[in-house]
């Protein structure tokens, strides 16, 4: 059994494969919360889903949390002796991944990429809707030709909220329709509709610059919520990170 770890800003995912996930394990990410804690919900986990602990052969860990990254090393280390594998930039280097700088690109996103190229055998884009909206494009060689980053949708949400006195905190809903006839659904329309149309813009300039028609594949959580999205996408799956860290060990052999 492989274990893949993903150290997100919103959560750690921590996702178990056996010829397929068969797990997936969920905590918010939490710098106050000691490794004791997580060790605790973890056990708790493997326990309720009868997960043998004995049957792990590898574990690759991913995170854009740094300080975060030693407790959770602490928590496996305390019940798996093998090594570790940390995506980092000497990793990255190792992958060939084109001509990007492999210490300054994200782990999730070399994930991302290669997990989509794995998928596709082509081009590709990857439309992540996580704590921050990414979109990786991918050459027909599986290099990584580009990165774009805009503040996540819920991000976003938050910080409207949050900075202004008289806007109340909403649902993450699209209304059917863009004028909105109170401040719930203004704010739902300027953020939700106006979302909507900038990863539409930003998949159309980019496959104008990538000179093809490459897939698009959306992943992240939030992903579903875009319906009016879905027929840009040729697959949606929210395990793209897990998946290309395990692409990454394979990769490695």
């Amino acid at each position: 059994m492989t274990i893949a770890i993903d150290i997100g800003n919103t959560d750690v995912v921590v996702g178990f494969y056996a010829q397929e996930w068969k797990h997936i394990f969920r905590v918010p990410s939490n710098l106050e919360m000691e490794a004791a804690e997580y060790e605790k919900r973890l056990r708790v986990f493997l326990l309720e889903e009868n997960v043998p602990v004995p049957t792990i052969k590898r574990v690759i860990l991913s995170s854009v949390v740094p300080d975060l990254t030693p407790i959770v090393l602490e928590v496996f280390n305390n019940f798996y002796e093998g090594n570790i594998q940390i995506v980092d930039g000497e990793l990255l280097e190792r992958l060939s991944l084109g001509n990007i700088d492999p210490y300054e690109l994200g782990s999730d996103l070399a994930a991302n990429a290669v997990g989509a190229f794995e998928r596709f055998k082509e081009g590709v884009i990857v439309v992540d809707f996580g704590t921050a909206l990414t979109f990786t494009s991918v050459n027909q060689s599986g290099e990584i030709l580009g990165v774009a980053i805009a503040p996540g949708v819920r991000t976003a949400m938050k910080s409207l909220s949050s900075n202004t006195a008289r806007l109340p905190e909403i649902p993450l809903e699209i209304p059917s329709k863009v004028l909105g006839n109170n401040t719930v659904e203004a704010m739902q329309s300027g953020i939700m509709q106006g979302y909507v149309g900038m990863v539409r813009h930003m998949v159309n300039q980019m496959k104008i610059e990538m000179r093809g028609n490459p897939k698009v594949i959306a992943t992240g959580g939030l992903s579903f919520i875009f319906k009016p999205l879905h027929d840009l996408f040729a697959e949606m799956d929210v395990n793209l990170t897990l998946d290309g860290l395990r692409v990454m060990l394979d990769r490695l052999k």
